[in-house]
């Protein structure tokens, strides 16, 4: 049976779970660029997700979420939770996301080990991949979907994008599904001031707008329309989709009305999204 890998930030640990880490209980699997953490179903394995963990986060306290992890699960799909890097002097992860910031570790080049180990460890296609994000693991995941489009089938990110100054091209066409909360404080639709006195600060550390973000994304998918060619209003998510894009690729662009979060049925539609690619 044919294995999908998809990358993401936030997994967990369930009844479900065939194995978890590369040990007898839960221990990381380690490679010369840092460590994560994978979660197995039982039974057949249809596919994967790894996907990365929010500021302060971990792979392992992505493998213990119980909003959409145990629906994954369920479906078949292992989860692997990559860890960022250590935070200095405080507790939790990060990800060196934007190019150019002060880079603690090459986290494009890590991810792709991590693909690359896990494929290897786990019997799992590395061409059947995808990768995702929650917050500034979601921003990780565009960068690295912009860099690098073909590192993985799709990419998945959730609550986060680019970041101000925004990128003005990438390398080519994308399979992305963007989610977000339409009440998202913390990760604004339209970006936030999170550094300095306000946007006009030289200074400040601005968060990107994501309406820009997904008219980049039409940009680079060299989509024919700027309106959407579907919408879905039904059922917990509000969705706009571009189909008449260059060929192979894919965009669509989720609205949920909760805030900073994973939300429920996230996972449903996610996987439904991609396994219809």
């Amino acid at each position: 049976m044919q294995k999908v890998l998809l990358v993401a930030a936030v997994l967990g640990s369930f009844g479900t779970t065939a194995w978890g880490g590369c040990g007898p209980a839960s221990e990381a699997c380690e490679i010369d660029e840092g460590s994560y953490h994978v979660t197995l179903p039982a039974g057949d394995i249809k596919g994967s997700i790894m996907f990365l963990h929010g500021f302060g986060g971990s792979g392992a306290g992505t493998l213990s979420n119980k909003v959409w992890v145990p629906d994954a699960l369920d479906r078949g799909y292992a989860v692997i939770g990559p860890d960022g890097t250590q935070r200095e002097g405080r507790n939790g992860r990060r990800w060196s996301f934007h190019p150019d910031w002060p880079q603690q570790r090459d986290d494009m080049a890590f991810l792709k080990a991590v693909r690359d180990d896990a494929a290897t460890r786990f019997d799992l296609d590395t061409t059947e991949m995808a990768l995702g994000g929650f917050s500034i693991g979601g921003s990780m995941t565009s960068y690295l979907a912009c860099a690098t489009p073909d590192a993985f089938k799709a990419y998945l990110p959730v609550g986060g994008g680019f970041w101000r100054p925004h990128p003005v091209s990438c390398a080519g066409p994308v399979r992305l599904l963007h989610t977000h909360g339409w009440t998202d404080t913390t990760v604004p639709l339209e970006g936030r001031v999170v550094r300095g006195e306000d946007r006009n600060d030289p200074d400040a550390l601005i968060q990107g707008d994501i309406f820009y973000t997904v008219g980049l994304w039409r940009d680079v998918n060299q989509c024919l329309q700027l309106r959407a060619d579907r919408f879905v209003t039904k059922g917990d998510f509000l969705r706009r989709s571009w189909i008449r894009c260059a060929e192979g690729s894919a965009l669509e662009f989720a609205i949920f009305p909760g805030g900073h979060k994973v939300p429920q049925g996230w996972a449903d539609m996610a996987l439904d999204w991609f396994e219809n690619l």
